[in-house]
């Protein structure tokens, strides 16, 4: 149980790392950041429950008002901003990728993760992205989806650097990846 808990918040800790690389803002307020990465990692890393849970103590943690998102942001207010609805796609993303690598056992570890990091860290957290733009920038579906356009090489080179990672993790402490356990 101990070893559950040091692991989700390890993850809730790496994903406010990645926060802290330069964050470059789209004019439309959202900005690129590592934190998808961190995202995806949860998922492949840690399977879709711990992901999942790795990823609301990080939400929980900025909502108390810790500026722990890409730029120093954090509070209630994220919430009702353009970036609200990749806030809300972030657990779900997670727990998506988890879910992906954990059932699908066959193939390379790398290429698994990867393909998983696409599917749950940009397919499903574009959706609720879109949804969020949309909302907030009252905006139809398609134009907050071409919005968003920006974000597909950056993510795809993170969904290829999650495959990567985790099947390096895997080959160096297999132990560590419990989405593989």
């Amino acid at each position: 149980m101990e070893r559950n808990i040091a692991h989700i918040a390890l993850f809730a800790a790496l994903i406010a790392a990645l926060g802290l690389i330069p964050k470059f803002t789209l004019a439309f307020g959202v900005p690129i950041t590592g934190q998808s990465l961190g995202v995806m990692l949860c998922g492949t890393v840690l399977g879709a429950k711990r992901g999942a849970l790795a990823v609301l103590l990080f939400l929980a943690l900025v909502a108390l008002g810790l500026p722990l998102l890409a730029g120093g942001r954090g509070g209630l207010g994220v919430f009702a901003s353009p970036t609200v609805g990749f806030l809300i796609g972030f657990p779900i993303a997670a727990f998506v990728t988890g879910l992906i690598v954990e059932r699908w056992r066959t193939g390379k570890l790398v290429v698994v993760a990867s393909v998983a990091s696409v599917i749950g860290g940009i397919l499903v957290m574009y959706v609720f992205g879109v949804l969020g733009l949309a909302q907030t920038l009252n905006k139809t579906i398609p134009e907050a989806t071409l919005l968003v356009t920006a974000f597909i090489p950056g993510d795809i080179i993170k969904a290829v650097l999650a495959g990567l990672i985790t099947a390096a993790l895997a080959k160096s402490r297999p132990a560590s990846v419990f989405s593989r356990s």
